[in-house]
C-alpha cells in the first residue's frame, strides 16, 4: 500500500492533525496573505483596500470552472441560507419541496419557514423514489454533513426529471473533494470555507439558464446590475446572466478565496478525490479492526455512530473532529497523510 503524505507543501501550516474540514477548513498562506493584504490596505486608506473586482471576477471563474460551467451561470453571495431564500421565494404557494430527513437546516429552513409551501423529507437513501407526480423540487445535500453519506445523485436527478421536478444541490460538503457537474442540476448552492478552503463568507449559487427564469433578483443590490457603478437610484437593468442574482460581496471573503481556488485548480480536484477517500478507507478499515462501525460508503468524511464522546479525548491529545448528531465525525483533505490516520486510531485504541 503506497504511502499517503500531505499535498500542498508549505501551504499548510497547523501544529494539530487537523481532522474537522467538514466543520471549517483551513486557510492556505496564500489566502491567509492576500486577506491580511486587502486589511492592510484598508487601514490606511489607500485606494486599493476598497477590494478588488477583478479578484471578484476570478474567483467567479475559478469557481465556475470547478463547477463545469460559465461564468455566467455562478452567483455570489455571503450565505447558503440567503440563497436558497432566493429559490424559495421563487416557489408558487402550494408547491411541494421534497428534501432528506435530517438534512442541514440552512437547506430546509428557507422552505418550511413561508408556511405556504408542501414540504415533505424522505430517508437519503428512499429520496429518489419519493420523488412523485406534483413535486416542484428536490432539494438534497450531496453529502450529508452528520454522517459524511454521499446521495445517489444520478438517481435523484434521474427521477425529478421524470416526474418534471427542478433540482436543488448544496454542494457545501462536497465541492472541494468530490467533483462537481453543477450543469446537471437546476441550482447549486456552495458555502466555500470547507473544502473549498475559502474565508467565510464566500457562498456560490449556481442557475441554469431555464432555471433563472422564475427568480426574481430580491437582493436587487448595485453589484447585481449590468453597470455596477450606475448605482444610483434604482438598478435601471441587471446583469443578463446569473450575476443579477449577486449580492453584494464580502471583498475579504473573495480576494481569499481567489488564492484557495486557484490552489485547487493548480493540484486538480481528481488528485483531492483520489487522496481524501483513500485516506478515508484506511480510517475507516482501522476503526473496524478496533470494533467500532463506521458509517459505509467511500465519502472523504467518516462518521462512527455513538462514539461523539471521544472528541473531547481526541482534541486533548491534538487531534481535531467533531461531534454531530451522537457521530464522531473525521474529514480528510488534501493536508491529511497517514500520519494523521494512525495518530487518531492510536487515540481511539486506548
Amino acid at each position: 500500500m503506497d504511502a499517503l503524505t500531505p499535498l500542498g507543501g508549505a501551504e499548510f501550516v497547523s501544529p494539530h492533525t487537523y481532522l474537522n474540514t467538514a466543520g471549517c477548513g483551513l486557510l492556505p498562506r496564500r489566502t491567509v496573505e492576500a486577506v491580511k493584504a486587502l486589511a492592510d490596505q484598508n487601514a490606511v486608506g489607500r485606494p486599493d483596500g476598497l477590494g478588488s473586482h477583478a479578484s471578484i471576477e476570478a474567483a467567479r471563474a475559478l469557481f465556475a470552472r470547478l463547477a463545469g460551467v460559465g461564468p455566467d451561470r455562478v452567483a455570489l453571495g455571503a450565505t447558503v441560507s440567503a440563497h436558497v431564500a432566493l429559490i424559495a421565494a421563487s416557489l408558487p404557494a402550494g408547491a411541494e419541496v421534497l428534501y432528506p430527513e435530517g438534512d442541514f437546516s440552512s437547506l430546509i429552513s428557507p422552505f418550511t419557514v413561508r408556511g405556504d409551501l408542501k414540504t415533505r423529507s424522505a430517508p437519503l437513501d428512499a429520496l429518489a423514489d419519493a420523488v412523485r407526480p406534483g413535486t416542484a423540487l428536490v432539494a438534497f445535500s450531496a453529502v450529508q454533513s452528520a454522517d459524511g453519506r454521499v446521495a445517489d445523485l444520478a438517481a435523484v436527478r434521474q427521477a425529478a426529471a421524470a416526474h418534471g421536478a427542478r433540482t436543488l444541490l448544496d454542494a457545501t460538503q462536497s465541492a472541494g473533494w468530490l467533483p462537481l457537474d453543477a450543469g446537471a442540476y437546476d441550482y447549486t448552492v456552495t458555502g466555500a470555507y470547507k473544502f473549498l478552503l475559502c474565508p467565510r463568507g464566500a457562498v456560490f449559487l449556481t442557475v441554469t439558464e431555464e432555471a433563472q427564469g422564475p427568480l426574481v433578483p430580491l437582493h436587487a443590490g448595485w453589484f447585481a446590475g449590468e453597470e455596477p457603478y450606475d448605482c444610483y437610484g434604482p438598478v435601471q437593468r441587471f446583469a443578463a446572466g446569473a450575476r443579477r442574482f449577486d449580492e453584494g460581496p464580502v471583498f475579504h471573503a473573495y480576494h481569499g478565496a481567489e488564492q484557495s481556488l486557484t490552489l485547487l485548480d493548480e493540484i486538480g480536484i481528481d488528485t483531492v478525490n483520489a487522496h481524501a477517500t483513500a485516506l478515508a478507507a484506511r480510517f475507516r478499515s482501522g476503526l473496524a479492526g478496533l470494533g467500532y462501525e463506521p458509517v459505509a460508503g467511500d465519502s472523504a468524511i467518516v462518521a462512527v455512530p455513538g462514539l461523539g464522546a471521544r472528541q473531547p479525548e481526541l482534541a486533548a491529545a491534538g487531534i481535531l473532529t467533531a461531534a454531530r448528531d451522537g457521530n464522531l465525525r473525521a474529514a480528510f483533505h488534501l493536508y491529511n497523510g497517514d500520519a494523521d490516520v494512525e495518530r487518531a486510531l492510536a487515540v481511539l485504541a486506548g
